[in-house]
């Protein structure tokens, strides 16, 4: 879904703050707040999406050589 963007002057949104954070959660907008016409802020709705934890290390883990491979030490044999 795509994120709808408009700019308000900062004097505008101090008046309907809240009634501009409820629609940003309803209407999933974002809002970028103005101060003499230069962006200061962006109020943005919080994503709910559950973090995925499955494959997150993904690309982060090097194997090198064969792990399958028996060893040359038997267990126990380094205690």
């Amino acid at each position: 879904m795509k994120k709808t963007t408009f700019s308000i002057q900062a004097g505008a949104f101090k008046a309907q703050c809240l009634q501009l954070m409820d629609e940003v959660n309803e209407k999933h907008i974002c809002i970028i707040i103005t101060k003499h016409g230069i962006p200061v802020a962006k109020l943005t709705p919080i994503d709910d999406t559950p973090v995925d934890f499955f494959g997150c290390l993904k690309g982060t883990v090097t194997i090198k050589g064969d792990i399958t491979a028996p060893i040359d030490v038997k267990w126990g044999e380094n205690e």
